[in-house]
């Protein structure tokens, strides 16, 4: 009798124990889930964030360029101040050029390669800034 009354226990056990089982492995589904989700929308969110800074330097870009046009237009053409201001005009839109082509990841590409061909001065003026920053923070 005593057996009797144990095996619809130990069903009842065993039926919670696998419903408890379903239930984890379907609460650790939906957290799998919503991981994902959220891993993609942050994803996507840095990509747009990353297409907008590229979209914002080139319009930089774009501005200096505009403002070398400018320069060259109203400056004079000969003489000392004209020598300055067709240098300063001729920076001004190689520098946006590069900006408007290259965009941030060039201009990080770019400073990779730098940093490649010149470790060491590289080093010292890494070590240069970490000083300089330390000592405003101090401050």
């Amino acid at each position: 009798m005593n057996n009797a009354t144990t095996t619809p226990r130990k069903d009842t056990g065993a039926s919670m124990a696998d419903k408890a089982k379903e239930t984890a492995s379907g609460v650790v589904e939906k957290v799998k889930d919503m991981a994902s989700t959220a891993g993609s929308a942050v994803g996507s969110a840095a990509t747009t964030v990353g297409h907008k800074a590229d979209d914002a330097v080139g319009s930089v870009g774009s501005g200096m360029h505009s403002l070398a046009d400018k320069i060259h237009d109203s400056a004079p053409e000969s003489g000392v101040l004209g020598k300055a201001a067709d240098c300063v005009a001729n920076t001004l839109e190689a520098g946006g050029r590069y900006l408007e082509e290259k965009k941030i990841s060039g201009m990080a590409g770019d400073v990779t390669d730098l940093i490649r061909r010149n470790p060491i001065p590289a080093l010292l003026v890494g070590i240069g800034l970490g000083f300089l920053l330390a000592r405003t923070l101090r401050s």
